[in-house]
């Protein structure tokens, strides 16, 4: 299983439930990307602090731009906030019926034997309309608390998924 986590920067949210799902599913191939990044910046102090109060580290992660050689092995790209799935529909639309946000996928992929790739394309990711409640907020420009929110946010939607995926 390949999964791909995609925020803004590539500094919180994406860093975060990366960081989470490669803890509870090792065997998984786990990449992290932004649909704005400056590539090659190391992890912020705020995304670390919050990281390590819900008992996670990523303090090897470089930011990155999402690269289209990444998606054909992707089972799944996971997007933080309905803007990524946007993105994805416009830059890449041979994806789109992968892309989905954390929030939809947790609540509507079904538990079951069925390959993850093959519960997740019965959700038709690319024809969904995506609603408000599917964003997970963007803590960046706030301080310590707003990013342990986001993380501990993360942190219980990602556990969810590791079940199901």
């Amino acid at each position: 299983m390949q999964l791909i986590f995609l925020c803004t920067g590539n500094a919180a949210r994406s860093v975060m439930a990366g960081a989470m799902f490669a803890a509870r599913r090792p065997e998984a191939t786990v990449i992290t990307a932004g649909t704005y990044v400056v590539d090659g910046q190391p992890i912020s102090w705020r995304t670390r602090d919050a990281l390590a109060s819900v008992g996670y580290e990523a303090s090897k992660h470089r930011s990155a731009q999402l690269r289209a050689y990444d998606l054909p092995e992707t089972d799944a790209i996971v997007a933080m906030a309905n803007e990524h799935v946007e993105w994805m529909r416009r830059e890449n639309p041979e994806a789109a019926d992968r892309t989905i946000t954390l929030h939809r996928l947790v609540r509507d992929l079904a538990p079951g034997d069925e390959p993850f790739a093959h519960r997740l394309k019965l959700l038709q990711p690319a024809t969904v309309t995506l609603e408000p409640w599917e964003e997970v907020a963007d803590p960046a420009g706030g301080e310590l608390p707003e990013y342990t929110a986001c993380a501990q946010e993360i942190d219980g939607l990602v556990a969810r998924l590791a079940e199901l995926a």
